[in-house]
């Protein structure tokens, strides 16, 4: 091979190399440097998440407490409240970051992006409750201000996310939370549920396994240091104090607004019929949209028809129609006066 061909091989191999490390945006230096700074930016708007919860919670956050709570290492941590420093999100007192209001608007844009996400999941989709939380952790990075202002609309801008957080407005103003821990309510009163704490995810988990979400209403009948015993719905519940802390309750003080015992159409027996009374809070997305295409709806009148050998699932009769529901699904319609069935002669 002549030396000049050689050459030119060189040269064009220099030349593609060239195009595959630096070519504007498909190039491998730059998608690494935009990896590089997406994940600085995820990284302090994580940090100013993290100070913002701490503040609203009025809980103080030091420089270790701030490391553990972003998984990373007190140098990393350092380095971090560096870079919030000298963007002006921070001061630093005592030993103590504080967000500036500079800082305190950034957290509150990434908060009201991660729980309007939240709210979609919940009214808009089936996904499992205990992975709104993650799901939203991703999403609060990547979409911009339209795009959460348009979901908002599209939400009818709603107050709340599912976990009963208050959504901060476009503006930056949140609602008042209500209600005070489950473990400050005494025996015998009556309130319902405003919040449910969904970190860490395994308390989170266990709560919701034991069937409890925001409206649910709940009575007291027994309350220790060992446990606290209530009657959520129909439902007889045991939490240890330590996730019952999880448990955001407003007090029912006016008999009035506390709601009789519900009766779940999974009680209903084979040749009976009752009235809708109406869907769990708990029953949301496509799941609620699918039994109300059912007929499913308050003051439709639904018999027990037919069982399955196994009891699961079980046919039900509404509005001319046989449906076959799960007993999962049968627990979250509500329904009330029940009767036998009166067969046409």
């Amino acid at each position: 091979m002549t030396e000049p061909l050689i050459a030119i091989l060189v040269v064009t191999a220099f030349l593609i190399l060239t195009a595959v490390l630096f070519m504007p945006v498909k190039g491998i230096i730059p998608k690494w440097k935009k990896y590089t700074a997406n994940t600085k930016r995820v990284l302090i708007e994580d940090g100013l998440k993290q100070l913002y919860e701490s503040e609203y919670k009025k809980v103080e956050c030091n420089l270790e407490k701030f490391a553990k709570s972003l998984a990373i290492s007190r140098d990393e941590a350092l380095n971090l409240i560096d870079q919030l420093k000298i963007l002006k999100l921070i001061i630093w007192s005592e030993g103590i970051p504080h967000l500036t209001s500079k800082g305190q608007a950034y957290a509150l844009k990434v908060i009201r992006i991660h729980r309007l996400w939240e709210r979609y999941l919940a009214d808009e989709t089936s996904v499992k409750e205990t992975d709104w939380h993650p799901q939203a952790e991703l999403q609060e990075h990547k979409l911009t201000i339209e795009e959460a202002d348009r979901l908002a609309a599209q939400l009818g801008n709603p107050l709340f996310d599912p976990h009963g957080d208050p959504i901060p407005t476009a503006s930056g103003d949140i609602p008042k939370h209500k209600g005070e821990p489950l473990t400050q309510f005494k025996q015998g009163q009556t309130g319902r549920i405003t919040h449910i704490e969904d970190e860490p995810p395994a308390v989170y988990a266990q709560i919701v396994a034991e069937g409890l979400h925001v409206g649910k209403q709940v009575r007291v009948i027994e309350i220790s240091n060992e446990r606290i015993k209530f009657i959520a719905d129909a439902d007889e519940c045991i939490l240890a104090p330590i996730l019952a802390e999880n448990i955001t309750v407003e007090l029912i003080e006016d008999e009035k607004d506390v709601q009789g015992e519900f009766i779940l159409l999974s009680s209903l027996k084979q040749g009976e019929k009752a009235i809708v009374a109406g869907l769990s809070k708990a029953c949301r997305g496509q799941q609620r949209r699918r039994l109300m295409d059912f007929g499913i709806v308050p003051g439709a009148e639904i018999i027990a028809d037919l069982s399955s050998l196994g009891g699961d699932p079980v046919a039900y009769r509404i509005r001319g129609t046989t449906i076959a529901l799960r007993n999962q699904q049968a627990d979250q319609i509500y329904i009330q006066n029940v009767e036998k069935e009166t067969k046409a002669a």
